[in-house]
């Protein structure tokens, strides 16, 4: 099965840059059942909310609260997502997920269609 791993969050000051690192952990016959991941963050009762996305073919959307500060790119021979957040403003503040959709059809058919991260929590502070 897939297994999703986020690393990076921690604390900043306004102003500041983290990096997010997603690693997909999937079968070795299901290395190219990556069909797109995403990012999404979350505070405290509020709902999970959009921040990027990254088709393995390269392409990327963003939130527009977002867009201009945040880079998504890929690692396809590790598997491996990346957020780089700069400029980071208290309203950046959330627990951040790691989503993966899996390709339909074949091997891909025994991973779930899509996964969750456990998370990560990046807090900037004023």
């Amino acid at each position: 099965q897939v297994e999703l791993v986020e690393t990076g969050g921690g604390s900043v000051e306004t102003g500041g840059s983290l990096r997010l690192s997603c690693v997909a952990s999937v079968p070795a016959e299901g290395a190219s059942c990556i069909r797109s991941m995403y990012w999404y963050r979350q505070t405290p009762g509020k709902e999970r909310e959009f921040v990027s996305s990254i088709f393995w073919d390269g392409t990327t959307n963003y939130a527009i609260s977002v867009k201009g500060r945040f880079i998504t790119s890929q690692d396809k021979t590790n598997n491996i997502m990346y957020l780089q957040m700069d400029s980071l403003r208290p309203e950046d503040t959330a627990m951040y997920y790691c989503k993966m959709d899996s390709r339909r059809g074949g091997f891909c058919d025994t991973l779930s269609r899509s996964s969750w991260g456990q998370g990560t929590q990046v807090t900037v502070y004023s």
